[in-house]
């Protein structure tokens, strides 16, 4: 029997008056207790009612069905009466819990699953300088602000630039409220001129002029044991970074591009437990994330004895809008007009973050005319016979409910174009439909945004360096 169009309607409509209740309880949780809630890694905080109910319907991949908004309502209505302390939970896994527990009592379960988050308090906020402020640092700017939540958390202090204009300050305010490819600045942004200084959504930023790390004195701005991010790729030894760490007001320097002599490269989610003490890092670069996760997915799984990482990437500020001089091969060529082939270290990099590919991968690169989001092509030989069907079952399990599910996605469609990966959080998307497997070797296409997607993961070290990401519960599996 067809359902009537309406009845399809005011199915929706429910499914609306739902999510919108749960709005304000999840915004008053996150602002207040530092709680960030999701569906399957999926944030809920600062989303519309629009993006709830996707949220709950993208659960049918991993669950089968629809997570229940009913459920999660009820849940959510819970906590917002319970107040637990700063915690990261998933509302998709504590239905599926409360569903198995047997007719237990609501509050009695939550309480019991959440126990370790029930009278956690905040831990100091964590003031952050983003030393540089072009395409990565901007973005930067957004996530963090984007989390502030109670500011008990990440602490966007101050950018430090060079003096361009005498509107400096409110060319830096637009580039950061107008963006040609993310869009505009999610919220509202003030100048306070008297004061060189931003306002964006109640974070005030310091903007500080300045052409030299070691003459800053961030302590006349009240910054105190700050994580220093350097965007600008001027410096990418300790000796050079180091200047940084002869201020007072800066406790650690994060690298936003390959590291060089023994410092330490991170890809979150691979190897970021290795961070100790160290003073300073590296972020890696954007194919290093994306292609590291996959290829530990896929060593640890089918071997990789070999392979050539082709990475066809968006063009970047380093190029040449026309032709021009260049110091690089090739790169003086229009970006704009040309596919340019040049160098990439990305291939050589994993192996600092993956030990096991030392010696393992080559590659190169083609620079492309669209601005943003690229492709790395994957060409690997395995240990043994593969599957195209076993490769893209495994990657796609491992972003459904992987430990690295974070750092990759998966998805399947004739019809998906670059474009469509704008704004992507991930490290690296790989694209199923693309991939061919003959014998012991395959091809694997896999996406990325190579700035908001680095990011991303750019913002997860840096919570790992101040020590305030929340945990998970119920608890992740790997």
């Amino acid at each position: 029997m067809i359902q009537r169009a309406d009845a399809y309607l005011e199915a929706w409509k429910t499914k609306q008056e739902l999510a919108e209740r749960m709005i304000p309880l999840i915004g008053q949780l996150y602002r207040e207790h530092d709680v960030v809630m999701s569906v399957h890694g999926r944030s809920l905080v600062g989303r519309s009612a629009i993006d709830i109910i996707r949220a709950h319907s993208y659960a049918r991949k991993i669950d089968e069905v629809e997570l229940s908004l009913e459920e999660t309502s009820a849940i959510v209505e819970a906590l917002a009466a319970i107040q637990p302390g700063p915690v990261s939970i998933d509302l998709a896994l504590l239905a599926n819990g409360f569903r198995a527990s047997s007719g237990q009592d609501l509050d009695a379960y939550l309480r019991e699953t959440l126990a370790p988050a029930l009278g956690a308090q905040p831990s100091r906020g964590t003031d952050v300088v983003l030393y540089g402020f072009g395409r990565i640092g901007r973005l930067l700017a957004r996530i963090i602000i984007d989390h502030s939540g109670s500011g008990n958390g990440l602490n966007l202090r101050a950018i430090v630039v060079r003096k361009g204009a005498e509107n400096d300050l409110q060319k830096r305010a637009n580039l950061l409220r107008r963006d040609s490819v993310h869009g505009p600045f999610n919220g509202t942004i003030k100048v306070l001129e008297d004061e060189d200084a931003i306002l964006a959504n109640g974070v005030r930023i310091q903007v500080i002029y300045s052409n030299d790390p070691a003459s800053v004195d961030y302590a006349q701005y009240g910054i105190e044991d700050a994580i220093l991010v350097d965007n600008t790729g001027r410096w990418r030894d300790a000796e050079g970074l180091g200047q940084h760490l002869q201020n007072p007001g800066i406790a650690r320097v994060l690298l936003t591009a390959p590291g060089k002599g023994d410092m330490l490269n991170i890809v979150y989610g691979v190897n970021n437990d290795t961070i100790g003490d160290d003073a300073i890092v590296s972020a890696a670069s954007c194919t290093t994330n994306a292609i590291t996760p996959v290829l530990k997915v896929l060593n640890d799984t089918f071997g990789v004895t070999r392979g050539h990482v082709e990475t066809v990437h968006a063009y970047t500020n380093d190029q040449n809008l026309i032709d021009n001089f260049h110091k690089g091969d090739r790169r003086g060529r229009s970006a704009a007009l040309n596919m340019v082939l040049t160098e990439t270290g990305a291939a050589k990099a994993v192996a600092k973050a993956l030990p096991e590919f030392e010696g393992k991968l080559t590659g190169n690169a083609i620079r492309v005319p669209t601005p943003d989001v690229s492709m790395a092509v994957l060409n690997l030989q395995f240990e043994r016979e593969v599957t195209r069907e076993e490769i893209n079952a495994h990657l796609e399990q491992v972003s459904l409910t992987g430990a690295l599910r974070t750092q990759i996605d998966y998805v399947e469609s004739s019809e998906i174009v670059s474009t469509d990966f704008v704004g992507s959080n991930r490290a690296g998307i790989v694209d199923g439909l693309a991939t061919v497997a003959t014998g012991d070797s395959a091809v694997i296409y896999v996406w990325y945004d190579n700035e908001y997607g680095y990011s991303c993961q750019v913002v997860r070290i840096i919570e790992q360096l101040a020590g305030n990401h929340p945990a998970h519960l119920p608890a992740l599996q790997a």
